[in-house]
């Protein structure tokens, strides 16, 4: 018998350094977890009313595989009011399992065996695995704290190469929270056009900004439009991780490529989901503002203690997540991780689970309760004055 029957692919994949701690934390009590990207919030309530009522009404079978007609209505509709950028609700449009679903079929759609993606770290953990599941190569651009983590240009357009195929982008950013600022965004827009290149860009925390800072949507650019795949989703904005729920739009030519990989796959996403969805949309501004608002008081609080405690800490402007330098203490972001679990019974992640640009950092959550971050400070402050 074989030692494994698995492909060398999948037998080769690192297993997720978010995950890993979690695994470690569920196995110990009064743990403070400010690891793990998901709202402290419940749905808001008519969205989950609007789920009961679908499946009250017997809305139990599959969807077009493009998703209903309602939500993709509502979504290209919501992303015209928001940033004027316009999508045929029809043809260039699909629903996903989440923003993952979307991430995986943009990745299987357009890869080809060996093609190259320029990706900006530190970013989310599953983008150099899913170029890699389709058979593509991810090449990594770090970026710098003294940059306050922005993408340099320069940097991109040194690393492209005749096998290169796309640009994959993540702001508001996983994990540092940087929000990328329309000059750079041009400049990479550039690029792009000069290299033909696709623009993948993840935006899926594109309602999470503070401090008066705009999230700039990649295919509202010069040109982009119709060379950009724009994913996004409603577990952050809406506080709906469970229902996965997600998107991506492109032209016609690329979304029906995507359609085809997702038909494939999963058929349709959720029916239940969708109608839920379609309410969140419409109807929960209030709430995504009430969300953003708590967010940034936190955010305000967060922040200026983990400087104070000697943790450098660049300002997030997006998503919920801060990024504090933790080599200053003399430990590895690993054992810097590891250690405080151990000891303080504070779970965060290891900034290098984000790529080689998060080297020496770790990822904090501030998406849970106020009180919980004030104690996991005390026993951070604890910890480091002990080194």
């Amino acid at each position: 018998m074989r030692e494994t029957y698995l492909s060398q692919r999948v037998s080769s994949l690192k297993p997720s350094g978010i995950r890993r701690f979690f695994d470690i934390a569920a196995t110990m009590q009064d743990v403070i977890s400010l690891g793990i990207g998901e709202p402290d919030f419940d749905t808001p309530r008519p969205v989950v009313e609007a789920g009961i009522r679908s499946l009250q009404q017997g809305r139990t079978h599959y969807t077009s595989n493009a998703g209903t007609i309602e939500l993709r209505r509502a979504l290209t509709a919501n992303l015209e009011r928001l940033y004027g950028v316009q999508y045929d609700p029809v043809n260039e449009v699909v629903i996903t399992v989440g923003g993952s679903e979307a991430l995986y079929l943009t990745a299987t759609a357009l890869l080809d065996p060996g093609d190259e993606v320029i990706i900006p770290t530190p970013c989310f953990v599953s983008y150099q695995a899913e170029v890699f599941l389709a058979g593509g190569v991810p090449v990594e651009i770090p970026c710098r704290m003294e940059d306050n983590f922005d993408v340099d240009p320069a940097r991109i357009e040194a690393a492209v190469t005749p096998r290169t195929k796309a640009i994959l982008l993540g702001f508001p950013n996983n994990p540092t929270g940087a929000v990328a600022t329309r000059e750079r965004l041009l400049e990479i827009a550039r690029i792009a056009e000069k290299y033909d290149l696709i623009v993948i860009s993840d935006e899926i925390y594109d309602r999470l900004v503070y401090g008066g800072h705009r999230h700039v949507c990649f295919p509202t650019l010069p040109n982009m439009r119709g060379r950009t795949v724009l994913l996004g989703g409603f577990s952050k904005d809406y506080a709906m991780t469970g229902w996965r729920i997600g998107y991506a739009c492109a032209t016609a030519p690329i979304l029906q490529g995507l359609l085809r990989v997702h038909q494939y796959t999963v058929m349709s996403a959720p029916t239940i989901a969708q109608d839920a969805a379609v309410v969140a949309i419409q109807d929960e501004d209030e709430s995504v503002m009430a969300m953003v608002e708590e967010y940034d008081r936190r955010r305000r609080m967060l922040v200026p203690e983990l400087n104070r405690i000697g943790l450098p800490t660049f300002e997030p402007k997006g998503a919920f997540y801060a990024f504090p330098k933790v080599s200053v203490t003399g430990l590895d972001d690993e054992t810097f991780a590891t250690r405080l679990l151990q000891e303080e019974k504070v779970a965060i992640v290891p900034g290098h689970s984000f790529g080689a640009g998060g080297e020496g950092f770790c990822r904090i959550s501030y998406a849970t309760a106020y009180e919980k971050i004030e104690e996991a400070l005390r026993r951070i402050e604890r910890f480091v004055n002990r080194l």
